[in-house]
């Protein structure tokens, strides 16, 4: 059974870097074929896919967050983290982290999904 947790700090300001790790048991994130996939979902909006990072190592990001956005893993510990600066609170939102089996900005694709934390962006 593939599991995935997220973690980070739940209350970032404005203007600073959000960072959360997902941490990923059950299934190697250099597995073959699986990609690994950060959404999140504003406070009464709908689900937004942010970005993606291969099992090759390949990034992938939303077209309007790119300049804001960065994902990298650590394979020795089996997890990968977004980093996203400059942060306001419209980036108020639950983050979820998740795994996918094909390249698709869909945030509904997601066949596991963590449980999500909330980060609160505020002065």
């Amino acid at each position: 059974q593939v599991q995935l947790q997220e973690s980070g700090p739940g209350l970032v300001k404005p203007s600073q870097t959000l960072s959360l790790t997902c941490a990923v048991s059950g299934d190697s994130m250099t597995t073959n074929r699986y990609y690994w996939t950060w959404i999140r979902q504003p406070p009464g909006k709908g689900l937004e896919w942010m970005g993606t990072i291969a099992y090759s190592g390949a990034t992938f990001y939303r077209a309007s967050l790119k300049s804001r956005t960065s994902i990298s893993r650590d394979t020795s510990k089996n997890q990968f983290t977004l980093q996203l600066s400059s942060v306001t609170p419209e980036d108020t939102a639950v983050y979820y982290c998740g795994r996918v089996s094909r390249l698709t900005n869909n945030p509904d694709d997601m066949d596991y999904r963590g449980k999500g934390t909330l980060v609160t962006v505020s002065s």
